[in-house]
This record gives structure tokens, sequence and C-alpha cells, in this order.
């Protein structure tokens, strides 16, 4: 019998596998749950509270404590009897009585006063900002609008006196000049003029109306922010003017990795940390309060211990001083990153843990856990509806509860412990937190757990030198930008992690949105893990392995013969990207010509992904509106590029130069289209340019009218494809070319809308039409008018909005076209 076999040995000992046990033995304790219930309880509460009629709410809770009561009484009998649960089923019941009637007293105050009831007219507010502005993606060619989370404080409605309220509302702005508004710093008090609106159901429960200024001036402030987020704000843009000259991407993503600040990401790095699940680096969460304390109290568990580290010990800091420190260090933290829920919840944990230290308890994770969302959720009911504050505290629950057990798993079976621990924390956090996130995303990262894997070790010492650069920048802004250059390093490692990933053809999964989509999500890990638990593990680990690296891969015969797409032969292909354009024609080999990218990156992207194209000698953008140009960063997403051409009309500006520093960032040339150029790619595909005339800048021709214009030959198909022309250029076209030839395809220009020019139509005498427009838009495209002369000229007509992503191939010379469908 070995020495590890014998009777009587502890269970912590046999398990370590060594002859003398374990060398650091730790008995693993069941974990304290007695708080997680009525924690749960009180979420729930205020999590359906704000949705009941007022008089349901009231009885509810009555109901609660009125049972809560006769508990009470019955477990006070148990206990004389030495019976009574650890876990009373009364502190349930006031836990969500009390939630109940918080959360129904905050929507009740909500609704009330004069905001919810103002009519469409304009209002005057003085107004509190409350945390700092942000910048919406811009859409339809125009700047983005300035969000602003405020709180009214007065309102004077048409024709009526002030009224004092307070009430939380959110301002949106669209300025001449951004810059002074997302300066604004929270506490600033201001006086605007705006419309009213309610907010979107179910989308910000929070908030009593939305109110949108009708100025376009600079903010009129009527009282300065306080001195203490004059100082975070002081400290915040002091981190970006020391990260401002950092190479590639580490200018942006190191202030988002130290405080959260993204505005700085572009936009393709945004959309790659989020496909590739690491989002929760870049959105301030335990993990920075954790590196924050840590360096003044080292690790956690040993905290209130002798052998305790961090540089409280080495200062002589007793453990009552060390946690007023780390209240105020907490404190800091808070200001600086501003109150999102992940940032309250990690900060409530944070609190705890030093006030177990300065009491001296013993620190235990979950009931800390528990502990802080009954705590945030009865101060802030709102907190309940966030899904911010889910992913949080599901990813904070499953590390604590999920990774331990799956480490130890992991560890029997020989991976040494760092790795086992980081593979376990990879694996609990992204299979919890995925069918949240399908709920709005639609989607499933099939290399959230690598890309974690990887790039987790950079983030420690990214957040610690970045806020070691946050802190000196005031001082000393020469070392700060020394310790930010030092950063930089991990940071831009964590960034090509991401872009690497995203990159891979199968690094999303499409998957059925909504609560139902999640609940399938759900039900189908559960199934795995059981498997996986019962099941004959190395044999079902080797295929898990090769069932997801082929689906990340995604070989090129592999998806074509899984999902029949894209059809054998095809030309153009319109992708389905919402109300915009972005064709793709096929030149063989993985190579492409592609006109113009859509609003949106994620979807001509995923468009691209899924036909193969790898190699894009030519892009087009036929004009800079942002239904045509936002999602270049999608098409250049780990793809070879070799030129852009565009519209020699530089209308709208910020568009213009969005693409210009998109392409300028890849290394990719932009030059303007030039009319008569012809082009040939391989063998079976060529194309002239008609339209735009030189000169058109200077004739006056607007955005639309400027669309390059291309005539294709694809095969035996011929294609006109003019972008968004109006029927004034439409007319300037045909007498520019007047042996302008019959097509076999048309791309309706403008989205099918009501402005065509009939003759244009008679000449062309298109056999399939192309309408790419957005389901449901706002514009009303196609328009009835020119879905019936398309009709009446004998064309066969498919649209983006009903078939989803066409492709096109060809039978004898005749077009033939195939939907996918949406997705």
């Amino acid at each position: 019998m070995s020495r590890s076999e014998r009777p009587g040995r502890h269970p912590v000992h046999a398990a370590s596998g060594h002859p003398l046990g374990a060398a650091r033995p730790r008995q693993e304790l069941p974990a304290d749950l007695r708080l997680v219930a009525p924690a749960l309880a009180a979420w729930g509460a205020a999590a359906l509270a704000p949705g009941l009629p007022p008089a349901l709410a009231a009885a509810a809770v009555t109901v609660c404590l009125a049972a809560a009561a006769a508990v009470s009484g019955t477990a006070a009998a148990a206990r004389r009897r030495g019976r009574a649960p650890r876990v009373t089923l009364a502190a349930v019941l006031l836990c969500a009585a009390a939630s109940g009637a918080v959360a129904a007293l905050h929507a009740a105050a909500a609704r009330a006063g004069p905001l919810p009831e103002a009519g469409p007219g304009v209002v005057t507010a003085e107004v509190t900002v409350t945390a700092v502005p942000r910048l919406a993606r811009a859409s339809g060619g125009r700047p983005g609008a300035v969000l602003i989370e405020a709180e009214a404080t007065s309102v004077r409605l048409p024709g009526g006196a002030r009224q004092s309220v307070r009430t939380p509302v959110l301002l949106v702005t669209r300025p001449e000049r951004a810059d002074p508004w997302l300066a604004l710093l929270p506490s600033t008090r201001l006086r605007v003029t705006a419309t009213t609106a309610r907010p979107v159901p179910g989308r910000d429960p929070e908030l009593t109306a939305v109110l949108r200024a009708t100025g376009t001036g600079p903010p009129q402030v009527t009282s300065p922010p306080g001195r203490w987020h004059r100082l975070a704000g002081e400290l915040r843009a002091s981190l970006t003017r020391a990260a401002r000259e950092l190479p590639g991407d580490a200018a942006g993503l190191l202030p988002a990795l130290v405080i959260g600040d993204d505005s700085g990401m572009p936009p393709d790095l945004t959309e790659a940390v989020r496909a590739t699940g690491l989002t929760h680096l870049v959105v301030v969460s335990g993990a920075q309060v954790a590196l924050v304390l840590g360096v003044l109290i080292g690790p956690a568990h040993r905290a209130a211990r002798a052998e305790r580290g961090g540089l409280a010990p080495r200062l002589g800091l007793p453990l009552r001083a060390t946690a007023v420190l780390g209240a105020g260090l907490l404190a800091g933290f808070v200001l600086v990153c501003g109150p999102d829920p992940s940032v309250l919840r990690a900060a409530a944990c944070g609190g705890l843990v030093l006030l177990a230290m300065a009491t001296g308890r013993e620190r235990a994770a979950l009931p800390a856990l528990a502990a802080a969302v009954l705590l945030l959720v009865l101060l802030d009911p709102t907190l309940a509806r966030s899904f911010g504050f889910l992913l949080s505290v599901l990813a904070t629950g499953a590390l604590l509860l999920l990774a331990p057990p799956w480490a130890r798993s992991l560890r029997r079976r020989g991976l040494p412990q760092r790795v086992a621990g980081a593979c376990a924390a990879a694996v609990a956090a992204h299979v919890v937190c995925a069918p949240v996130i399908v709920v709005f995303a639609a989607q499933v990262s099939l290399v959230a757990v690598p890309c974690n894997l990887l790039a987790a070790p950079a983030a420690a010492p990214a957040v610690v030198l970045g806020w070691a650069a946050l802190a000196t920048a005031p001082l000393c802004l020469p070392l700060a930008e020394s310790l930010a250059w030092l950063a930089s390093w991990p940071a831009g490692w964590i960034a090509r992690v991401a872009r690497t990933g995203a990159a891979l053809p199968g690094a999303e999964a499409g998957w059925p949105g909504g609560w139902r989509g999640a609940a399938l999500l759900a039900a189908l890990t559960v199934a795995l893990l059981t498997l996986a638990r019962r099941g004959p593990r190395r044999p079902l680990a080797v295929l898990a392995a090769l069932v997801l690296l082929l689906a990340v891969v995604r070989p090129a015969p592999l998806p074509r013969v899984l999902t029949g797409w894209p059809p054998p032969g095809w030309r153009l292909v319109a992708c389905d990207v919402g109300q915009g354009d972005a064709l793709v024609l096929n030149a063989g080999g993985g190579s492409a010509l592609v006109v113009d990218t859509g609003p949106d990156p994620a979807a001509v992207d995923r468009c691209l992904t899924d036909l193969g194209v790898r190699h894009v000698p030519l892009l087009v953008l036929t004009h800079y509106h942002a239904d045509h140009v936002a999602g270049l960063p999608g098409v250049l997403r780990g793809r070879d590029v070799g030129a852009i051409q565009a519209s020699a009309v530089r209308d709208s500006p910020e568009q213009a130069a969005f693409a210009e520093r998109i392409a300028a960032a890849a290394g990719v040339e932009l030059r303007p289209a030039v009319p008569g150029e012809r082009y040939r790619l391989g063998e079976h595909l060529s194309w002239e340019v008609l339209w735009p005339p030189s000169g058109a800048g200077a004739a006056g021709l607007a955005a639309n009218d400027a669309s390059v214009t291309l005539l294709v030959r694809a095969r035996d198909l011929t294609l006109l494809l003019p972008g968004d022309l109006e029927p004034s250029a439409q007319r300037q076209l045909l007498a520019r070319h007047p042996g302008l030839p019959a097509v076999d395809v048309l791309k309706v220009p403008h989205h099918g809308s009501a402005r065509q020019h009939p003759e244009l139509l008679d000449r062309l005498d298109p056999a399939l039409a192309l309408i790419t427009c957005g389901e449901d838009n706002r514009y009303g495209h196609p328009a009835p008018s020119t879905l019936d002369a398309l009709r009446a000229a004998g064309a066969t007509v498919l649209r983006t909005d009903v078939h989803g992503t066409l492709a096109l191939t060809a039978d004898g010379g005749i077009p033939r076209g195939h939907a996918r469908g949406h997705r």
C-alpha cells in the first residue's frame, strides 16, 4: 500500500498526490449560501416591482410582510426546539418586501412630476450632469449625438410656471462642436431648452424623460462642477494626455483598460474586443478593483493575516488604518471611473473585504458578493434591470462557485496550478455570461476562452502601470508618459489578441437572440457540461476540441458543404447590412471587388467571411454617407485590401475624414475615382467607371449625385451599380453616355426611393432589380411607385429587407437570385 493510500489519511493530503501530503493544506468548506436567497429575492422584487401597477405592488409588499411575520413566529417556535433553519424564510420575505417597496416608490417618483406628462412642446430645464458624457455612433451621414445622463432639478413648461423636480433624464444634443459638451463633468449644472420624449419602454427603466436640446451651440453652464469631480476629471484627462502619443492601438486602449474610457478606441478595435469576449477588460469591474487594492493589501485572502502582502505592512500600517486607507482608495476609484453598475458591484465587494479586515472577521467571498448585491439593489433598485450589473454578478459568482472545483479537476489531470486556474476561470465566466449576451447580441463568441487566456496575463501590468501613470501625470507628465509607454506593451498585446481572434473566420457564431435564445443556449450548456462530467472524458474532449477548431478556422470547403452558401458560380452578393449598401463581386480564388461597406462593420465582415473572401484588390466607396462607408473597418479586418477608390466629393466631411483615418491606419491607399477608368480582376470580372464627371465638386454635385457609378461585366452578366444617384444625376448620366447598354442586373439607385428617372429604367431594361435597404426602415424604402415601375418594366425584384442576403448566379446569361434570409 502506498503512502498516499493509507487509511485515515486526510483527504486534503490524499488528493495532493505527494507522499508527504499537501505543502499548504487547505480544507475546502461548503460554500456559505445563507445570504444568497435573500439577495436573489431582493433582486427579483426590484426587477418586477416597477412594471406592476402601484396598487398591485403595494399588495405584494403587504403580503410579503404578513408572510414574514407569520413565518417568524413559526421560526421562533422551531428555534426553541433547537431546529431553526440557517436561512429563515422570513429573511427572504423581508428582503423581497423591502426591495419591492423601494423599487415601487422609485418608479412612482420617476413617473410623477411634469416631465412624463409633457407634450411635444419646448421646455426649459435646469439639469445636473450625473455621468461623463459620451458620443453616440454616427448614422446616416450625420455626426453622432452627445448623450448626457443628468438629473432634472427644475422645469418650465410652455406657458407655465417653473416647477421644482428631481427626476433622472437623458439629455441628447447634436451641437456644431461636440467637444464643449463632451468636456462636461458630473455635478455641472446646465440650463437647456429642449423637446421632451418618453424613454424607450424596457430599455431605460430609470429614466423619466428624454430631453432633445433644440440649439446647436455650446452648453449653458449655470454652476461649475464640484471640487472632487474637477479633480477626477483632471486625472482622467491627464491619463489621456499621457497615452496620446502611444503607438498603435495602445493610445485608445490604455484609458479603457484603466478607467473604462473607451471613447478613444477605434470602431474596429471596439468590435474586435467584443467579438473575442474581452469586453470585461475595458469595462471597469472586480479585476481592476482587486489590482488597485492588491497594491495596498496584497492578496485579499491573506489581508487579515500576519503574512499579509502589499504596501501596508511594509509601511507599518495596522489593519484598521489599512482598511480606512483602502476605503479612501475605493472612493477615489469610483469617483474617477464613474458609478457604472460593474464599478459599484466591485467597489461594494471590496468595501466588505475591507470591513472584514478591519473587524478581524474571516473573509468569505460568496457572502460578500451576496451582501453587495443586496445592499446595492436596496440603494439603487434600477440596477436590478441592468444587463451590466447582471453580467458582473454572474461572472463573479462563476469565478467563486464554478472555477475552483473545475480548476481542481484540471490539476488532477496534470495541468499546472496556474494554467488550470486560468482555464477554469475563463471557461466558467464564459459559459455563465454567454446566455445573457445572446439576449441582445444574437452571437456567441467561439474564441472567447482562448483569447481571454492569452490576454489575461497582460491585463494586470497594463492596469497597474496605467494607474501609476494616472496618479503621476498631474505631478510629472514626463514620468507619467514613461509609465504609459511601459503600459503600452501589454495593452498592445491585448489589442493584437483581439484583432487576431476577431479576424478568424469562425470567431462568432450566430444564435437566436432574446430570452428564448438565452434559455436554449443555457440548456445546451448544461447538457454539454453534464455529458462532459459523465461521459468518456478524453475522447469527448478531443472530439469537442476538433469540432471547435473546425468551426473557428472554417476551411474553405466546409461552410459550403454544411450550409450550401454561397451558391456555386455566384457572380454578385448583396449583403444584408441593414439600411445601406454592401455589394461583393466574385473575382475567384477568395478575391472580390467590394462596392460600399454598409453602416455596420460586423455585418459586412460576417458577409465577407461567409463568402470566403480573403483578398479585396479594390474597395469602392460610392459616396461618403455612413450607410455606405461606416462598415469600412469590417472589410479591413483580417483581409488584404489593395486600394480604396472613392467619390471625389467629400460630402459629408465627417465620414470622409473617418474613411481617410481608417484607411491610413490600415496602410491602404485611398484615391478618387476617375471617369473612364477600366479595370479587370481575373479572367471574368471587369468594369468601367461611368460617373461622377471630373470637377464634380466644383459643379456643386451633392453626395448622392456624385456617387461612383460602375458598369460591370461578370462572366455572362452585365450589371449597373449607380450608388445613390438622384434623378438629376441619372439624367446627366444618360446624356453623358448615350450608348449606355441594356443590363441584366440593376442595383436600384438610392435604396429604391421614389426619386427615380423613368428614362434610365427604360434604357437599361433590367431582367433583375436589386434593392438594398433595411427591414422596417424609417425612410419608407423601397417606394411603392418604384416597385410598380420595376415590375411594369418586367424586372424581377429582389430586396434585402425581405430576402436578406442575396446572391446572383446565371443560367445561360439569365440572372438567378438566391436568398439566404436574415441572420
